[in-house]
């Protein structure tokens, strides 16, 4: 079908076109969208959902973007629904919204849409999820927003981590695990993001209070240590049971632990001593029996 065909289709229905007289011709009634409709709306009357968890970040691709819309306009419709102060609350399109803006563009084309804050959460999330661009943080505040809106829609907890498991293409595991560091302190969860700090390591810490998170990034961060699992583990350990203060922190970060040893056979001197037929475990088997035998003959080292 020709461009020229495909756009006789569709029609998309302006901010004015939203108004129509009524009675003596000077009252101003505005017409209701349906559900579901296109129309093109002023760039002020869309305001950034709240608490979007997602960035709008000015990098090479927004340059890219904003060429593009420049150019064509915005091809892809954002999603909003009316909002009770006036105007309307995106639910998806906030970079598109940034670009329209630095494209010099008054208006963009916006599928609304009328559903409760679960349902737009819902949506705002899963149009969102898949992008290749966001931060753990972003994942983590998402997944947790995702899932408190499904429990408020009745949802059990199984079942609402599966679905979202299956729709987003990540194992439950992780996403229990995204969902639990989206508590954690802003430091920590940056420090996620920067790959200073591992996600286990991270899902150890949210179970400590709040003000033991900034405690433990103050110290790891003037320490310049990056935490083990052993030491989250340990943490989150003192923090049960009560001893976690600055003064443990900084002695048990502090320890100087041993460097495991690695012993390495050249494989002909090994050739000298055991058969080809011999595993690894079998050979590792017999020197430690060996030496054990050696050792209780009080051989001098």
């Amino acid at each position: 079908m020709s461009s020229k065909g495909l756009s006789g289709r569709i029609k998309l229905s302006s901010y004015d076109d939203m108004f129509s007289a009524e009675n003596d011709g000077d009252t101003a009634v505005e017409a209701k969208p349906a559900d579901g409709q296109i129309v093109e709306l002023p760039l002020s009357e869309l305001h950034t959902f709240e608490n979007h968890p997602f960035r709008v970040v000015d990098d090479e691709n927004m340059e890219e973007m904003v060429e593009s819309v420049k150019a064509y306009g915005v091809l892809v419709p954002a999603i909003a629904r009316p909002r009770a102060g006036g105007g309307y609350e995106l639910i998806s399109g906030h970079r598109r919204k940034h670009d329209s803006e630095l494209a010099g563009k008054e208006t963009m084309p916006v599928i609304v849409r009328y559903c409760d804050n679960d349902e737009a959460v819902v949506i705002m999330v899963d149009a969102n999820i898949q992008r290749e661009d966001i931060l753990v943080s972003e994942r983590a505040k998402a997944y947790q927003m995702k899932y408190e809106a499904m429990k408020h829609q009745g949802k059990a907890q199984g079942n609402s981590l599966q679905e979202m498991s299956e729709q987003a293409g990540e194992s439950m595991k992780t996403i229990q695990r995204l969902i639990c560091i989206a508590s954690l302190d802003e430091k920590l969860l940056n420090m996620i993001d920067e790959k200073k700090l591992g996600l286990r390591q991270g899902v150890d810490l949210s179970f400590i209070p709040q003000d033991k998170q900034r405690m433990v990034y103050e110290v790891i961060t003037a320490m310049n240590i990056s935490l083990s699992l052993e030491q989250s583990a340990r943490i989150k350990e003192a923090s049960r049971k009560g001893y976690l203060n600055e003064d443990f922190l900084k002695d048990y970060l502090s320890e100087k632990k041993a460097k495991p040893r690695k012993v390495v056979f050249n494989q002909k001197k090994l050739d000298n001593y055991f058969t080809p037929d011999m595993s690894n475990e079998d050979i590792e088997e017999l020197i430690v029996k060996l030496l054990d035998e050696w050792k209780e003959k009080g051989e001098p080292r």
